[in-house]
C-alpha cells in the first residue's frame, strides 16, 4: 500500500488523506480558568502537493482577514485538494477577544518571531505558531489590514528580490503589490530565514468588515492555490489585468494639529503638489493645507477627522508609469466584482 498517502500529523491528531479536522493547540490559560488554544483547520487532500497555510489575525482587531479564511474554507475548491491547506482564522485570541491589535501584555505579536517557547505570552505564541503551523509548510499567506482609523487599499507585500514571491503576487491579482523590506521581529522574517515565502494581504481597516477587501482576499487566494496545483482550474479565472508595481511608499504627515477634511481617498493618483486635505482649528481661523510631497497612489489613509501635528495622514505609493494606474484599478475592481459569489458569502 506504498502508493496511500499518509495521514496529516499535527498537534497529536491524524487527519486521513481526503479528510477536513480542527484541530485545538493548547496555548495558555485565561485568569478564569479559561483554556486558549490556536485553532487550525487541516484540508489533507488524497492526491500529494504542497503544504500551505493562510493565517489571520495575527493583529486582534485585522477581523477583514478571518472573513476571508472563513469564506475560503467554504469555497467548493476545496474539496478536491491536492497537497494540504492549514488555515488559522485568528491567530491572536486574545486581541480578537478584547478588540486589540495587542497581546495582554501589550506587546506586537508581529514583531516578536520566532519567539520562544519559555518566554512572554507573546513570545510562546509565536513560536507555537511558528514550529506547529508555518514550519510545515513550503509556503503561506498571511493576512492583515489597517490598523483602527486608517483603512488600506488591498495590496499585496513581498519581500525585495524575491522572484518566487513576485510570481506569487502577480498570480494573487490585487490592485497593488508592495515591495517592502521584512522587519524584525516579523512573521515574513522568521518564515525566510527557513526558507519559507510568505506572502503578506493589507486591505481594508482594523474592527471593519469590507467587501471589496473580502472578495479580492478570497480569490487571490484560491489563484495562488491554482498556480501552485493545490486546487484545479474551474471555477478560478486568471487575473485578466496586471497588478500596479511600486518599490517605494512613504507617509504623508500632518503639518499641524486640529481637524482634518480630506479630499482624496485610497486609489487616487496624485501629483506632487497636490491638495489632499486641509485641517483647520475648531474656531475655522486657521486652515493648513496638506499638500502631497510627490506624486503616487494613495494606498492607505487616516479615516481620523481629528489630527495631531506628525500624524500620518495619507500612504503614498511611488508608481512608474502614474498614466497607466488608474485605468488598470479599474479594471482590476471590475473583475473582482465579476467573480462569482459563494452561497451566502455576500456581507449584508
Amino acid at each position: 500500500m506504498s502508493g496511500v498517502r499518509k495521514p496529516f500529523e499535527i498537534g497529536g491528531r491524524r487527519v486521513a488523506p481526503g479528510q477536513r479536522a480542527t484541530v485545538e493547540l493548547p496555548v495558555s490559560t485565561l485568569t478564569d480558568h479559561t483554556p486558549v488554544t490556536l485553532s487550525v483547520h487541516v484540508v489533507h487532500g488524497k492526491k500529494p502537493g504542497p503544504v500551505m497555510f493562510v493565517s489571520a489575525a495575527i493583529h486582534g482587531d485585522e477581523v477583514i482577514g478571518v472573513e476571508v479564511v472563513r469564506r475560503l474554507l467554504r469555497a467548493p475548491q476545496l474539496d478536491r485538494v491536492s497537497g494540504t491547506l492549514l488555515a488559522v482564522p485568528i491567530v491572536n485570541t486574545f486581541g480578537f477577544l478584547n478588540q486589540s491589535r495587542y497581546l495582554p501584555d501589550r506587546r506586537d505579536l508581529n514583531r516578536v518571531f520566532p519567539g520562544s517557547a519559555s518566554g512572554s505570552l507573546a513570545a510562546r505564541l509565536a513560536h507555537l505558531f511558528l514550529t506547529e503551523v508555518v514550519a510545515r509548510c513550503s509556503f503561506g499567506i498571511d493576512l492583515h489590514s489597517a490598523a483602527v482609523q486608517r483603512t488600506n487599499l488591498p495590496q499585496v507585500r513581498i519581500s525585495p528580490g524575491s522572484t518566487s514571491l513576485a510570481e506569487m503576487a502577480e498570480v494573487f491579482g490585487a490592485p497593488v503589490i508592495l515591495t517592502a523590506k521584512e522587519r524584525d521581529g516579523s512573521l515574513r522574517r522568521a518564515a525566510a530565514a527557513r526558507g519559507i515565502d510568505v506572502l503578506l494581504y493589507e486591505a481594508g481597516e482594523g474592527l471593519r468588515f469590507d467587501e471589496y477587501a473580502a472578495r479580492t482576499g478570497v480569490y487571490g487566494i484560491l489563484r495562488v492555490m491554482r498556480a501552485q496545483g493545490l486546487i484545479g482550474a474551474k471555477g478560478v479565472q486568471k487575473p485578466t489585468v496586471r497588478p500596479i508595481r511600486s518599490a517605494r511608499s512613504s507617509w504623508l504627515r500632518a503639518p499641524a494639529g486640529g481637524l482634518m477634511r480630506s479630499f482624496r481617498q485610497a486609489g487616487d493618483v496624485v501629483a506632487a503638489g497636490d491638495v489632499l486635505g486641509i485641517i483647520s482649528d475648531p474656531f475655522g481661523e486657521n486652515e493648513i493645507e496638506v499638500v502631497a510631497s510627490e506624486g503616487g497612489m494613495i494606498v492607505g489613509r487616516s479615516i481620523l477627522p481629528v489630527v495631531n501635528e506628525g500624524d500620518a495622514l495619507f500612504h503614498i505609493a511611488a508608481l512608474p508609469d502614474p498614466g497607466r494606474a488608474e485605468a488598470a484599478l479599474g479594471a482590476l475592481a471590475d473583475q473582482i466584482e465579476a467573480q462569482p459569489l459563494f452561497d451566502e458569502d455576500e456581507i449584508i
